[in-house]
């Protein structure tokens, strides 16, 4: 059977064994840990995600580590804001990303993943020299811990990720496949995608959208069947390329309760993984 998964949001707060046992009762297996707060990564923290993992049976799929400074989620911003590439923030950030690989190590996740920022398209650009080089440090710092990096997609072109894959050079590095955000950033279809990078996913994140219609603004995120990404034909593609890791669930509607969001997206992969075997 196929695991289905979602993402759960984890803080210095945050009752890990209490969000584990919720995602279960709503029948799913297994979770990516999304921790923006740096504070969380604290040995006490890893103890209590240890001990909840030890009591629930419950997965940890992967770390999904956010960093500190400004961000913001659009066109006008979000380059100069977001993730690795702008040069004021990129040494802090991979600093904070070393970070989460050690608390990684505490809890016994393999997988490593963020956004790196709008990836520039021209190989000249020392903008990309300077995130591959900084990237390329990461991937060396996990690479003997037997850990791997994975790109959240979305804000790049496919071709334009493979190539910076490519130019890292190291063995340790895969794909966090958003279905949505490569549709919501404009950047690709969401099927058509995995034939350029398909062989690198590693993991997730079920989301549906589309395309923007304001040069300023990112797409709209909808309810996974209501959108352009088509789950069926993706779900296709990614078994044909050999993938067997686990479909997880991120719910960012807002306004909605979230539970029976997350119900209703199981419930469709479920589905669609019926009509496969039927």
């Amino acid at each position: 059977m196929r695991d289905i998964g979602v993402l759960i949001s984890c803080g210095p707060a945050t009752d890990v064994k209490a969000e584990f046992i919720k995602a279960q009762e709503n029948g799913l297996q297994s979770c990516q840990l999304c921790i923006w707060n740096q504070d969380t990564y604290t040995d006490e923290k890893a103890a209590e995600i240890n001990a909840a993992v030890e009591e629930t049976g419950f997965t940890v799929s992967t770390l999904w580590a956010g960093w500190s400074g400004p961000k913001e989620w659009n066109f006008t911003y979000g380059p100069s804001t977001l993730g690795l590439v702008p040069e004021a923030y990129r040494m802090t950030r991979l600093m904070e990303l070393r970070a989460a690989s050690d608390f990684a190590l505490k809890i016994h996740v393999d997988k490593i993943a963020t956004h790196v920022g709008f990836l520039p398209e021209n190989p000249d650009d020392p903008l990309f020299a300077g995130t591959v080089g900084a990237l390329r440090n990461l991937c060396k710092y996990m690479e003997p811990r037997g850990q791997y990096f994975l790109f959240e997609t979305g804000q790049e072109t496919p071709v334009t990720m493979l190539r910076t894959i490519q130019a890292i050079g190291t063995e340790n590095i895969g794909i966090n496949y958003d279905t949505a955000n490569l549709l919501l950033y404009g950047k690709a279809n969401a099927v058509d995608a995995l034939d350029v990078f398909g062989k690198y996913v590693m993991d997730t994140h079920l989301k549906d959208g589309l395309y923007p219609t304001d040069g300023m603004k990112l797409g709209r995120q909808v309810q996974l069947g209501q959108g352009r990404a088509d789950l069926p034909a993706i779900v296709d593609k990614l078994e044909a390329l050999g993938y067997t890791g686990p479909y997880t669930i991120e719910c960012e509607l807002k306004g909605d309760d979230k539970i029976a969001l997350i119900r209703e997206a199981r419930e469709y992969m479920l589905d669609i993984f019926a009509k496969r075997e039927g």
